[in-house]
């Protein structure tokens, strides 16, 4: 246990100075159309820490611990700068890529956060770019803690022209009570069920219930981890419209995608 708290402790340290030194990078993952011809609507922003003495250090080992400590707040708000000022210089230098969008996603902090709004707009205005060019992505485990507060912040990011996705659903309180009062964009299949959905199984038969439900109360479904051909036939099948996973690309790097 000891050592377990040492451990803890460094790497708190560490993730404070790596947000004062820049040690972080932003890697994005394509999000594809898979009903029109595998075409590339964006791309999810994706935060990566380069240690200076231990490499690439996991977002499993660092995202928990920025947000029991709140670094996480200013984390987001950073890759949030980066990614669309990364879009900016995108939508500049390729002329297909104007319709782009990029998907960020937000915290338990950042929703808690009073001036996450004014940060918002602060970022859009700095980088020029309008905020239909974004998603916003919440898991649905946040949702819960007062979704009337949630539905409120969701109105006014939506009064911005910004899109709001429900990440990771199916994995949390699935209501039906609060779903379909929700002013959003998007559902977000989390890869755990992709991974597992052979025809006829559990996972198969929740995949079909969300793209159903998506398709019936107007919000378009994205189902991620997509790593094999079959698993793409099979969300085709029952009508998902967009997708990400290791069939289309890993998380790329600046570099990478240029």
């Amino acid at each position: 246990m000891h050592d377990q708290a040492i451990k803890r402790l460094t790497l708190e340290t560490d993730l404070r100075n790596a947000i004062d030194h820049q040690e972080f990078m932003v890697y994005y993952q394509p999000i594809m159309d898979i009903l029109n011809g595998d075409r590339l609507i964006g791309f999810e922003a994706l935060v990566r820490w380069q240690h200076p003495t231990r490499g690439m250090v996991s977002p499993m080992d660092f995202v928990v611990i920025a947000e029991e400590t709140g670094l996480v707040v200013a984390l987001d708000s950073w890759v949030l700068h980066e990614a669309c000022q990364q879009l900016v210089k995108w939508k500049t230098k390729f002329a297909s890529s104007h319709k782009l969008k990029m998907s960020i996603n937000l915290s338990a902090q950042d929703i808690r956060n009073p001036n996450l709004l004014k940060d918002i707009d602060r970022i859009l205005a700095k980088t020029d770019l309008d905020g239909k060019s974004i998603t916003l992505e919440i898991t649905e485990s946040m949702l819960i803690a007062d979704i009337n507060q949630t539905i409120d912040l969701l109105s006014q990011i939506k009064s911005r022209n910004i899109q709001a996705s429900i990440d990771d659903f199916g994995t949390g309180y699935s209501s039906l009570n609060y779903i379909h009062r929700l002013p959003a964009d998007y559902l977000k299949i989390d890869l755990s069920f992709v991974n597992q959905m052979q025809e006829a199984s559990r996972n198969y038969q929740i995949v079909r219930t969300i793209i159903a439900l998506g398709n019936q109360i107007g919000l378009a479904v994205v189902a991620e981890g997509i790593e094999t051909s079959g698993q793409l036939q099979i969300l085709r099948d029952l009508g998902c419209r967009f997708g990400q996973g290791y069939l289309f690309s890993k998380p790329l790097s600046v570099q990478e995608c240029n």
